[in-house]
């Protein structure tokens, strides 16, 4: 059947420049470019996704990829995009996919927020000369705590539940061995160990040779239960229950055959080649009550030595929800804005199903509140946090702290081309070729995670004495502390802000 479709990018090709290396022949793992039968090198547009691996490493600056959305009589409802989606189905007869998180041009409710600044009555603080706290602790916290003194020292009497200590509000979110490669795996673990903070292994299980990882790991427990064993929860920090994810709510999870080679099936606990399917819903997880049932059982297994985490994705009753999870005896709740990235979701569920974490956080810590549960659970925001200012305004609405994915991915080298499901990333982070894998140093990578969390903490700190603020504690939760700019006052209702301008209470 002859194609509809027009290719996405345009590659042009400077004949001056190009010397026939093969370089971008050899990087290119889509087969956008290729060699005739004379030796001269040339590029076919309807194979490149634009992930520049080509650009960047031409020894001779002679590529350039350019957008190429075809011309199309001017019509806002039948867009260029919406004509490809139907031509590529009317070929295929199958669902779209794609993946990464949601790019539609929806609010970005961070750019609307402004914080607040110190000035003469309530001066700043120079995070460079004065003592400045980053550091929390995630899990859940009791009503009250009594303290009782022992040969004159004051001994806290209450026992608390187990605690996640974090050195910054700054976690790695789940990210599956199998999804991405074991490089990458092993880069986000490294630098959680020298950033003192965690990463998820996802629902793929935890390969053997990161065990070592295990107390800055926090494992997962997805529908499709792979890797889940005992030595796995013993070995972790912390638990996840997963329920749910931001860019695909209220459905499964699905690896494809060809990413599960040995080591995958090794760890996931299935056949080689086998499709690696997780079904919408555990299917012993019907209620609350349910839902309590398996905390609790996780919680006997380690012994309650480890906290339990349900993570979910936001959507329009999530305050309801995380309000059961709390009284169900989570210890931390994770919430997955609709700009949450994946490996593969199909593509009208990611765009169009969810809210903004924005939302979310401050529906959730509102709710929270009011049922006088708050210190039951922390809070994990996760979904699309870009820089330093998304996180310490998350802190703000409601957060504890955030789970970094794609910014994470981002900082390894991924240029967001959106084809992680096809297992071809140029860059060595979303594939299980070993060929590709190779390409993605584990030294380096952790060496540039560990450099963009440190980056975005030094900043917070400076916001922070900017604020007039000490210690990240303080900030929680304080939306006195931000201002809208440019929202409804439905939205500033949701968010608990003040529009710009008003003044301190």
């Amino acid at each position: 059947m002859k194609t509809y479709q027009l290719p996405e990018v345009k590659i042009e090709r400077d004949k001056d420049r190009c010397i026939n290396c093969l370089v971008c022949v050899r990087q290119c793992a889509f087969e956008a470019h290729k060699v005739d039968d004379e030796g001269e090198v040339y590029s076919e547009d309807e194979k490149c996704v634009a992930c520049q691996r080509c650009v960047s490493l031409c020894p001779t600056n002679a590529l350039y990829i350019k957008d190429n959305t075809p011309f199309v009589k001017d019509n806002a409802n039948w867009t260029a995009e919406t004509q490809k989606y139907i031509w590529k189905q009317a070929e295929t007869g199958g669902v779209l996919l794609t993946g990464m998180g949601n790019p539609k041009p929806y609010p970005i409710y961070w750019d609307h927020l402004l914080l607040n600044a110190s000035q003469v009555t309530n001066p700043s603080i120079d995070p460079l000369r004065e003592p400045m706290e980053l550091r929390t602790y995630l899990g859940s916290k009791p009503d009250s705590i009594e303290i009782e003194m022992v040969n004159g020292e004051p001994v806290l009497k209450t026992k608390l539940a187990p605690q996640l200590m974090v050195k910054t509000p700054i976690l790695f979110s789940a990210m599956s061995y199998g999804a991405i490669s074991y490089n990458a795996c092993e880069a986000l673990a490294r630098a959680s160990k020298e950033l003192g903070t965690f990463w998820n292994t996802g629902e793929g299980g935890l390969h053997k040779n990161l065990y070592q990882y295990g107390p800055n790991t926090i494992v997962q427990v997805a529908s499709g239960r792979f890797g889940v064993h005992s030595e796995y929860l013993d070995a972790a920090a912390a638990i996840e229950i997963k329920i749910g994810q931001g860019a695909k709510p209220g459905i499964g999870g699905h690896l494809p055959g060809e990413k599960v080679g040995e080591a995958v099936s090794q760890t996931r606990m299935i056949p080689v080649g086998s499709d690696a399917l997780s079904p919408a819903p555990h299917h012993d997880i019907y209620s609350i009550e349910d839902l309590s049932q398996l905390i609790y059982s996780l919680k006997e297994a380690t012994e309650y030595t480890k906290p339990v985490s349900v993570k979910i994705s936001a959507v329009h009753n999530v305050a309801a929800i995380a309000s059961g999870i709390a009284r169900a005896g989570a210890d931390i709740i994770a919430i997955d804005g609709f700009r949450g990235g994946t490996g593969a979701a199909p593509t009208m569920i990611r765009d169009n199903v969810g809210i903004p974490i924005e939302l979310a956080i401050a529906a959730v810590d509102t709710r929270l509140r009011e049922e006088g549960i708050r210190n039951r659970a922390s809070v994990i925001a996760a979904g699309g946090f870009r820089n330093s200012a998304d996180v310490i305004k998350a802190i703000a609405l409601g957060a504890d702290a955030v789970y970094l994915g794609t910014a994470a991915l981002v900082a390894m080298g991924c240029h967001v081309c959106q084809k992680c499901y096809t297992g071809k990333c140029n860059w060595g982070i979303a594939t299980q070729n070993p060929y590709l894998e190779k390409r993605l140093n584990p030294d380096i990578a952790a060496e540039r995670l560990y450099n963009m969390v440190k980056g975005w903490s030094h900043e917070i700190m400076e916001m922070l004495g900017g604020m007039g603020i000490n210690a990240l504690e303080s900030l929680r939760g304080n939306r006195l502390h931000l201002r809208a700019v440019g929202l409804s006052k439905e939205e500033m209702d949701v968010l608990g802000v003040q529009v710009a301008g008003s003044p301190m209470a």
